[in-house]
């Protein structure tokens, strides 16, 4: 595998300081007698803080898309149980292992990043709210639920002793940089020892950055046809 360090970014999450765009604040279908679009609202006021004053709005599907706990695959939650004792790093890559197309443009990461994973995102809210859906998900009607699988003291530790920033590096090309396929995009690793498993439980929110590269990738080949015959 192949890393440019020099075109690389160095993103701690606790201190990146991106800007989110326009400002944007409560929508509201009050006057119209066509079937109003989906209501939208701000942010709860804890967020709102946490992301500034260009916070994004969130659909009125309630909280469990701004819990980071919620945002993973239902067997990553179990997966610190299966790493090897000892296990203090993981090192994780994001690539375009083929495809139509043998350069990828890269899009999207830092809204991913900004939006879920900036600042305080831990909380014992969010923890309490997180085990209350495991113990319905993943309980089973004879054995009932096992106490060992939803993480929980490990979440705590983040919320108490990280003040709810989650302890992860993000090195990444420059957003818009054109990459061969089969080199490396990004990767991830968690910064804290004891907090080995966190890395690969973001993997389920982070690889949503496919969706934003897809079309960044598409329109430059498209652009490239129909520059070829003006």
């Amino acid at each position: 595998l192949y890393f440019n360090a020099s075109r690389s970014i160095w993103l701690k999450l606790h201190t990146l300081g991106l800007p989110m765009g326009n400002k944007l604040g409560c929508v509201s279908h009050s006057e119209s007698g066509a079937a109003p679009p989906p209501s939208k609202c701000v942010l709860p006021p804890a967020e709102t803080e946490r992301l500034g004053e260009d916070a994004a709005v969130l659909p009125l599907w309630g909280e469990t898309f701004n819990n980071i706990l919620l945002l993973t695959d239902s067997y990553k939650v179990t997966h610190h149980l299966q790493y090897p004792p000892g296990t203090s790093t993981i090192y994780s890559y994001f690539e375009s292992r083929g495809g139509a197309y043998k350069e990828v443009c890269f899009f999207g990461l830092q809204y991913f990043i900004k939006r879920y994973l900036c600042g305080p995102v831990v909380t014992m809210d969010k923890i309490a709210e997180a085990q209350n859906y495991f113990e319905i998900h993943f309980s089973h009607p004879v054995w009932g639920y096992d106490d060992k699988l939803f993480n929980r003291s490990a979440w705590e530790y983040i919320a108490q002793k990280k003040g709810g920033k989650l302890p992860v590096m993000i090195k990444a090309v420059p957003e818009g940089t054109v990459v061969p396929y089969k080199n490396v995009l990004f990767t991830l690793e968690n910064t804290d020892p004891e907090c080995y498993w966190l890395t690969n439980y973001l993997e389920t929110l982070l690889v949503q950055v496919w969706y934003p590269t897809t079309v960044c990738t598409q329109s430059r080949e498209q652009k490239k046809i129909i520059t070829k015959y003006l």
